[in-house]
C-alpha cells in the first residue's frame, strides 16, 4: 500500500489523520504550554507537566465522554471554552455533589451524555 492508498483509506473511512505539529500548537495556545516564564526551570518544568496532564486528561474525555457529540473531533481549547467552562451551582453533601446548571445552557446535553459516558467507563 502506498501513501496514496492509505490517504483515501483513511478518508474513506471518515477518519481524519491530524498532524503532530497542529497537536503541538494546539498544545501551546489553548492548554497555556507555553507559558515558561518562571525564574527557575523547575517552576517551568512543573507548568509543562500540568499542561502535558491537562493534555491527556482531554484527549481522554475526547474520546470516551464526547464521542457521539459535536465535541468529538473539536479542539482542545472549543471543548474548554463549551464545555468546561460554565456557570453552575455545585452543592456539596456528605454523600454527593450536585451541580445545578441553568437551563438554557447550549451544551446541556452533550455534557449529560458525556457525565453518563464517563461513569460507565469508570464502572
Amino acid at each position: 500500500m502506498n501513501i496514496i492508498e492509505i490517504t483515501r483509506c483513511v478518508n474513506a473511512c471518515g477518519l481524519s489523520y491530524i498532524r503532530p505539529e497542529n497537536r503541538i500548537k494546539e498544545c501551546q495556545l489553548d492548554l497555556f504550554a507555553d507559558r515558561t516564564s518562571a525564574a527557575t526551570m523547575r517552576a517551568n518544568q512543573l507548568r509543562l507537566w500540568f499542561a502535558s496532564f491537562a493534555y491527556v486528561l482531554l484527549c481522554a474525555l475526547r474520546r470516551i465522554g464526547l464521542a457521539f457529540t459535536q465535541f468529538a473531533r473539536a479542539s482542545c481549547g472549543s471543548i474548554r471554552l463549551k464545555l468546561l467552562k460554565i456557570g453552575a451551582l455545585v452543592k456539596i453533601s456528605v454523600r454527593r455533589i450536585h451541580v445545578a446548571m441553568a437551563s438554557a445552557c447550549p451544551s446541556q446535553h452533550e455534557f449529560a451524555l458525556a457525565h453518563a459516558l464517563l461513569r460507565r467507563a469508570g464502572a
